[in-house]
């Protein structure tokens, strides 16, 4: 690690260090093919950088389905705006599931997904994982990013009272009497940390 440290700092060429020791998760992506990623990613998921080199995303998912499902989420903030973020549920190689701050990039606009770049955040310190259906989490995810109920129907596909019982299931699961409650149930998402998507 000196080597590339002092090498860094001789020559202001900060390049691989900043891909190598970054604290989160990088990966350059083309089609939804995994080209490269840093150490820091590799880790976060269990697997050796080669390990990961060339392989579809759907491997870091809990099922197919699930990143059959969120796949061409951000698409369109993608086209619009070059950036996107969300939070998500993945899962590592030993299958242990947990959530990830999700935040990309495309170079290429008109077809978003064709090549990018992505920030992976590890948030099982502040979120812990809890067992929930895959519609109760994407459910939970949208809340937190401040939608509401009829916005969420519309970006899930499914009637506002559907969206309603998930969220009634929800408050019962984790004993909570309201939204706030409910963010504190599962990990204090709704504090500072929590990101705008214009940000």
């Amino acid at each position: 690690m000196s080597d590339l440290v002092d090498t860094a700092y001789a020559t202001g060429d900060y390049m691989e260090l900043m891909f190598t020791y970054a604290p989160v998760g990088l990966v350059v992506t083309e089609n939804r093919v995994i080209r490269d990623c840093n150490p820091t990613f590799a880790r976060m998921f269990g697997y050796g950088r080669t390990e990961l080199r060339d392989r579809l995303f759907n491997i870091l998912y809990p099922s197919e389905e699930e990143f059959a499902n969120i796949r061409n989420r951000g698409v369109k903030d993608l086209q619009e705006n070059t950036g996107y973020w969300d939070e998500r549920v993945m899962m590592r190689k030993n299958g242990e599931n947990f959530w990830v701050r999700v935040r990309g990039h495309t170079f290429t606009p008109d077809s978003p997904l064709q090549r990018a770049v992505w920030s992976f955040a590890d948030l099982s310190r502040s979120r812990p994982y809890q067992p929930l259906t895959r519609r109760e989490r994407e459910v939970f995810s949208l809340m937190a990013e401040g939608k509401t109920s009829k916005e969420i129907a519309q970006i899930l596909g499914m009637s506002y009272r559907t969206v309603e019982v998930h969220r009634g299931r929800l408050l019962k699961k984790f004993r909570a009497s309201n939204t706030a409650g409910l963010f504190q149930s599962l990990g204090q998402i709704s504090g500072p940390h929590v990101v705008n998507q214009s940000q």
